[in-house]
C-alpha cells in the first residue's frame, strides 16, 4: 500500500474494542500505534527501556538515530492525520519545510534530476526531533501512559498459550510486575525477541528473508547559513558503492551522512570524510566540508548488514492478542529513507483492522494488511540493492527488467521534470510503482532520445 491506495485515518470509525493495550517500544512505530490504540482502548501503556528525554536527543535504543532520516510523503500525510498539529509543532521546534525537487537535488545515473513542474513540500529535520515532536503529542493523550526505563521480560499468556494476555516488565530499580492487557504490540525493532518466544512456546517462527548489503553510515553536522536550505543526495550506482547526502536541519546545520555498500565503508574522522567525498562524481559534499566548520567533533557510525523481512503473514497459527509492527516486521536499507513512513502506514492499517473487526482474529488480519505496504517498500529497496553483484539474498521477481526501465527513466528525468515528478512520488510512497507504467509515463521513458 501507498498513500493513494489506502483509506486515510478516521478516528470516529473506531469504537471501544478493549480495556487496556500495551505497546512495547516508544519508537516511531510504537508511538503511531499508541495513537491509534488510544481511540479504541480505555487505557494504553507504552513501555520503553530507554530514558525518554524532553529534548530531541538520540536514544541508545535507536542506533541509527544520529543519521539522516527522510520523512516520505506517505509518512508526512499520515502523521498529520494522526496528529493534526504535527507540522506546526515540527516547524516551531526548528524543522524545515522544503521543495522536494528544487531545494533537494538527487544525483543518480550521471546527472542531477530536473525540477518538477509542481511544488512538492518535504519536511527536513533530524530523527530525534521527529520522534520528540510525535512523543510529545502522544503524551498529551489522556488515556496513554509512557513508562520509560522499563524493560520487557516476557509475555503473559493463558494456560494453553493460545493468547497473549499482557506483559511482565521490570522498571529500573524496582521489582518486576505484571501488566495484563487485551492487546500487546511489539515494536522493538530488528532485535525483537518475538520469533524466539514463538518457537519456545510451540509456535513456528516467521519465515525470514535477508538480503545482505553490508552498508556502513558515518555522520557529522556542519554549520549552515540560515538562508541556505539546499541539500544533495548522491546515490550509489553499481559499480560505484559510495554515496552520501547533506540535508538542512534544525539549529542552522547541515546533517552530512556518508555511506558505503559491501564493505566500502566511510571513515570516522573529518580528514577521512573529505578524502572519501573527493571520490564522489560531484564536488558539492567536499566543498561544504572544506568551507563550513563542524558543529560537533563527533562522527558517529552505524553498520547495517542486511535488509531483513519477517513474514508473519505466512504463519499458519500465532497467538491471539500479539501484533508485531515496524522494524520488527521489516527493516530496509536506510539509504532509501522508508522506515518512518512504513511505520506510519502500518499503524494506519492497524486502525483499519480494528475498525473493521475489532480484536477478532486481529493479528492475522493486521499481518495480511501490512504485507501490501511492506511488499512495495521491500521491492523498491531490495530491487535497487540487487544491482550490485555482491548483494546476497533472494532477488525480487522481474528486478532486472524493472531496473533497466528505472535506469532509463532516471536518465530521461535529468531533463524531463514530469518524469522526475512521477519517480519522486513513487520514492515518497505517495504513488505505487505501477504508476510509472502509465501510458503517458512509458511514452516519455521509451521514446527515442530527441523524439
Amino acid at each position: 500500500m501507498t498513500l493513494t491506495s489506502v483509506a486515510r485515518y478516521e478516528p470516529e470509525q473506531l469504537s471501544s474494542v478493549g480495556d487496556h493495550a500495551v505497546v512495547v517500544g516508544a519508537s516511531m512505530a510504537g508511538l503511531c500505534a499508541a495513537r491509534v490504540l488510544a481511540d479504541g482502548f480505555e487505557d494504553v501503556t507504552v513501555i520503553e527501556r530507554d530514558p525518554l528525554p524532553d529534548e530531541p536527543i538520540a536514544r541508545r535504543g535507536v542506533p541509527q538515530a544520529n543519521h539522516i532520516h527522510v520523512l516520505q510523503e506517505a509518512g508526512r500525510a499520515t502523521l498529520t492525520d494522526l496528529f493534526p498539529d504535527f507540522g506546526e509543532n515540527l516547524l516551531s521546534a526548528g524543522g524545515l519545510v522544503l521543495d522536494g525537487t528544487r531545494d533537494l537535488k538527487m544525483y543518480d545515473e550521471g546527472d542531477f534530476n530536473a525540477d518538477s513542474p509542481h511544488r512538492i513540500p518535504v519536511y527536513s529535520a533530524t530523527r530525534p526531533l521527529y520522534e520528540s515532536v510525535v512523543r510529545r503529542s502522544v503524551t498529551t493523550l489522556d488515556n496513554v501512559q509512557m513508562r520509560s526505563e522499563c524493560q520487557l521480560i516476557t509475555f503473559l499468556t493463558d494456560e494453553e498459550v493460545t493468547a497473549v494476555e499482557g506483559v511482565i516488565v521490570k522498571p529500573a530499580g524496582r521489582q518486576s510486575e505484571e501488566l495484563p492487557a487485551d492487546l500487546v504490540i511489539d515494536t522493538t525493532g530488528r532485535t525483537s525477541h518475538t520469533p524466539t518466544w514463538l518457537k519456545e512456546h510451540g509456535y513456528p517462527s516467521p519465515p525470514t528473508d535477508e538480503v545482505r548489503i553490508n552498508v556502513t553510515y558515518s555522520t557529522t553536522f556542519i554549520e549552515r547559513p540560515s538562508d541556505d536550505r539546499h541539500g544533495i543526495l548522491v546515490v550509489p550506482s553499481a559499480p560505484r558503492t559510495r554515496g552520501g547526502a547533506f540535508l538542512p536541519v534544525e539549529n542552522d546545520q547541515w546533517q552530512v551522512t556518508l555511506f558505503g555498500m559491501h564493505g566500502d565503508h566511510p571513515p570516522a574522522d573529518l580528514d577521512g570524510f573529505r578524502e572519501y567525498t573527493a571520490s564522489f562524481p560531484i564536488p558539492h559534499h567536499k566543498r561544504l566540508l572544506d568551507e563550513y566548520p563542524q558543529t560537533t567533533e563527533e562522527i558517529v557510525q552505524y553498520p547495517f548488514p542486511s535488509n531483513m523481512r519477517r513474514r508473519y503473514e505466512d504463519l499458519d497459527r500465532s497467538p491471539d492478542g500479539l501484533v508485531v509492527l515496524g522494524d520488527a516486521i521489516a527493516s530496509f536499507n536506510p539509504i532509501y529513507g522508508q522506515g518512518m513512513s512504513v511505520a506510519a502506514l502500518e499503524a494506519l492499517e492497524l486502525h483499519h483492522a480494528l475498525a473493521a473487526g475489532g480484536r477478532e482474529d486481529l493479528p492475522s488480519r493486521v499481518f495480511e494488511r501490512i504485507k501490501q505496504t511492506v511488499d512495495i517498500a521491500w521491492s523498491m529497496a531490495v530491487g535497487a540493492d540487487v544491482q550490485f553483484p555482491q548483494t546476497e539474498g533472494p532477488k525480487p521477481r522481474s528486478a532486472d527488467v524493472l531496473n533497466w526501465y528505472l535506469t532509463r527513466l532516471i536518465r530521461k528525468a535529468h531533463t524531463d521534470g514530469m518524469l522526475f515528478d512521477a519517480f519522486f512520488r513513487v520514492q515518497m510512497m505517495e504513488q505505487p510503482p505501477s504508476s510509472l507504467f502509465r501510458p503517458r509515463i512509458m511514452w516519455r521513458v521509451l521514446r527515442p532520445t530527441g523524439g
